[in-house]
């Protein structure tokens, strides 16, 4: 064994031995007349399509929806909730999704009037323009 690493220690070629890494693999070598270029897709690739996505989201959203309803069946405990002299008599599950609900509203709420905001003083710098 030498400390050059110039000079290898075995011919090359050699198979290697138990506890030796592998050599990486030689790269293909490309037909003749083809040259690849980097970051080229493949004429057979599939494309990315609106419809894919949207089969993509509603098999989350169905997947999400059976682990919602997992958990509103195993949190069955009927609390009572007090909210301004009212009182309900709810299932925990039921109690805690109707709360992450009305958080998912109130933030499309407060998203919704940033948009118009932002709409609206787009439109402005763009009448200021001309």
């Amino acid at each position: 064994m030498t400390s050059d690493p110039s000079v290898p220690d075995r011919p090359l070629g050699a198979t290697p031995l138990p506890g030796e890494p592998t050599p990486p693999p030689l790269a293909e070598i490309p037909e003749e007349g083809h040259v690849a270029t980097p970051g080229a897709r493949p004429a057979n690739a599939v494309h990315f399509t609106r419809a894919a996505a949207l089969w993509s989201a509603l098999i989350g959203g169905f997947l999400i929806l059976i682990l919602l309803l997992v958990f509103i069946m195993q949190n069955t405990n009927s609390i009572t909730i007090n909210f301004f002299g009212w009182n309900w008599n709810l299932p925990l599950g039921v109690a805690i999704l109707l709360s992450a609900v009305g958080g998912g509203l109130l933030t499309v709420a407060v998203g919704t009037v940033r948009i118009v905001q932002l709409r609206r003083a787009a439109k402005k710098n763009l009448k200021t323009r001309f």
